[in-house]
């Protein structure tokens, strides 16, 4: 298994070689400088020399010893990172859409079955990693008030899981670098606990597999084993049930998120969900007209849409809203998860009334794209990505559009 990063690596430095060139006499049928000079610094230094002055005795050809510092540094690099190993690391931690998502039953359990077509995004948090010489206690600090930083973050949580799971001992100092924003249907909670449980195994030096990191995530949360595909799946069970789908849709499809200050709590939405008034589309059929024929309004589904406007009339105005301005510029108009974020596919531009609004000026809105990734790599952060919480974040060029 490959542990996808490294404490020290040749592409953060130059890739010249600094060369110094020493011209001297030389034997004939001399051995190469490599071969002839010995294996300790002294020893290096007293066959250069006698080889300079019996050479100059001689009076024979010249040959230059070429010195590569690059390539001794990296060697030495190589070795700091056997012995010493990762120490901090930097991880994007993003988020999801569902692109559909069907209530098909209630559990024994308590929890509802589902099946959605999940799909990592652009948009996401950074999370910050360093080794704590503690041996007893993480430590959690963020940029947003009113994140929890105790045990009760899903961050948190994940690395004990870990270290039950494995037996290690590491323990961290985390920032998390919020941006996506809270009680969203994004799964922004969730990708932090997959990210957390991915740099937990880099520091232990990848004793789990990715399998593995999937199948413990589920004990603390339906939405964190998506995470550990590829960036597109077929989700069912309570979510935890996670079959990849190979690049159902074209990365470079843009679209808007908007999400109003108020969150949509889950417990009260699903309270309020009613499963015979759900659609009753397949959804193996709409997976399969999504993948073949792209996306479209109809096949957009959201059974937890009437329970959130229920909960969140506000939210359901903003939908009607979105699209009664849409000027084509959207192929679908939907909201994700639970809510309550209203997604809008097929072009990064919010309308213009979020921003001219009053009612909207503390709306949170980010353009987005689709993000998949490489087996055995996290996530990258995309080069660049425009998220603001209000018309007051804009810079002051920006109108009804942001650029």
């Amino acid at each position: 298994m490959a542990c996808s990063t490294h404490l020290l690596s040749q592409s953060l430095y130059p890739s010249h070689r600094a060369s110094t060139r020493l011209p001297f006499p030389a034997r004939p049928a001399a051995a190469s400088p490599s071969a002839r000079l010995g294996s300790s610094p002294a020893s290096r230094r007293r066959a250069l020399g006698l080889r300079v002055a019996a050479s100059a005795e001689q009076g024979r050809r010249q040959v230059e010893v070429v010195y590569d510092p690059q390539a001794k540094f990296n060697k030495l690099a190589d070795q700091v990172d056997q012995d010493v190993g990762i120490t901090r690391l930097n991880l994007f931690s993003p988020c999801k859409i569902n692109v559909f998502l069907r209530m098909t039953g209630k559990r024994p359990d308590g929890f509802h079955d589902l099946a959605s077509l999940f799909h990592v995004i652009s948009l996401g948090d950074t999370i910050k990693f360093s080794l704590s010489p503690s041996k007893s206690k993480d430590r959690l600090s963020t940029n947003v008030a009113g994140v929890p930083v105790d045990e009760s973050n899903l961050i948190i949580k994940a690395l004990n899981l870990y270290r039950k799971k494995t037996g290690t001992d590491n323990f961290f100092w985390i920032h998390l670098d919020k941006k996506v924003p809270t009680g969203a249907g994004l799964g922004g909670g969730s990708s932090n606990a997959a990210t957390a449980l991915w740099a937990a195994n880099q520091f232990s030096g990848c004793i789990a597999s990715e399998k593995e990191l999937q199948e413990w995530s589920g004990e603390i949360g339906s939405d964190i084993p998506f995470f550990f595909s590829q960036g597109a799946a077929y989700c069912t069970g309570r979510g935890e049930i996670v079959e990849d789908i190979r690049n159902p849709l074209p990365a470079n499809l843009p679209m808007v998120l908007v999400k109003p200050p108020e969150a949509c709590s889950t417990a009260e939405v699903y309270k309020r969900l009613r499963l015979e008034h759900t659609s009753q589309a397949d959804p193996l059929a709409l997976l399969k007209e999504i993948t073949e024929n792209g996306i479209s309004q109809d096949v957009c589904v959201n059974d937890l849409e009437p329970p959130a406007f229920e909960v969140l009339p506000s939210l359901k105005k903003l939908k009607k809203r979105i699209i009664a301005a849409n000027r084509g510029d959207y192929d679908a108009v939907f909201m994700s998860g639970s809510g309550s974020t209203i997604v809008g596919i097929g072009s990064p531009d919010p309308p213009a009334f979020v921003y001219d609004d009053d009612d909207y000026k503390d709306t949170f809105v980010s353009e987005a794209f689709f993000l998949t990734r490489n087996e055995n790599e996290w996530y990258r952060e995309p080069i660049s990505s425009k998220a603001t919480f209000s018309k007051e974040d804009l810079p002051p060029e920006v109108a009804s559009v942001a650029d």
